[in-house]
């Protein structure tokens, strides 16, 4: 293996057992049949499943919609190109002549797919665990950021947070009634913040999908602080 290879390594903090694994994945299809495409198939469903279970042990108060918003925040082509630019990925990559003229060592699509074929080959190279240890430590500045933005938040944490910063009580839920079929039901949920006269209904096929269209509309129907 080429010193620039085992520089790499150093930057994953991963030594590969088959050094082929890593030259397959740094190879794009303009550069030969044996390429990466089939390791950045593998690569992109492990990334999404890492950071899935990091978000759902780290954000215990997040519901699948807000959780879901912040993986994509998280797993996307920006953010995975940006990652490829810390690495220098582009520098490792083999190209065919026509990505090269054009730049490919730099555009992200491809940074993005390259950093994917790697987690890819890590994993087939010694198994889930050192591919998550990987993942879990390229991410861990971007998986610690303390604030989630507002879009993030699901409606109940947005409408608590919304009366805690007016020193108003916490909203209050309860369910108004239940219909349809054991298998078809259909949850009736009022949301009401007695102080301000304000109530809403929610209606969802379960409880907490209710609860959270019925502070949805409160929050639509709060004051201006």
């Amino acid at each position: 293996m080429s010193d620039s290879l085992k520089q790499l390594e150093t930057a994953l903090d991963y030594r590969f057992r088959n050094p082929q694994l890593l030259l397959q994945a740094l190879t794009h299809r303009s550069a030969s049949s044996i390429n990466n495409e089939r390791l950045e198939f593998l690569g992109d469903a492990l990334l999404n499943a890492v950071i899935s279970i990091e978000l759902y042990d780290m954000h215990v108060q997040l519901e699948e919609g807000a959780l879901t918003r912040l993986r994509a925040s998280l797993v996307n082509q920006g953010a995975l190109a940006s990652i490829a630019h810390d690495l220098v990925l582009g520098d490792y990559l083999a190209l065919g002549s026509g990505e090269l003229k054009s730049g490919g060592q730099r555009r992200a699509s491809i940074l993005a797919d390259s950093l994917e074929a790697l987690l890819g080959a890590i994993y087939i190279d010694s198994g889930f665990e050192n591919v998550r240890t990987v993942i879990s430590r390229l991410f861990d500045t971007r998986l610690a950021a303390p604030v989630l933005p507002d879009t993030l938040k699901d409606c109940k944490t947005q409408l608590q947070e919304a009366l805690q910063a007016r020193d108003l009580p916490l909203p209050v839920y309860s369910v108004e009634s239940v219909t349809g079929p054991a298998h078809q039901q259909e949850f009736h949920v009022c949301c009401q913040v007695e102080i301000l006269g304000i109530r809403a209904q929610g209606v969802a096929g379960n409880r907490r999908a209710a609860e959270q269209e019925a502070a949805q509309h409160v929050l639509g129907l709060l004051p201006d602080a």
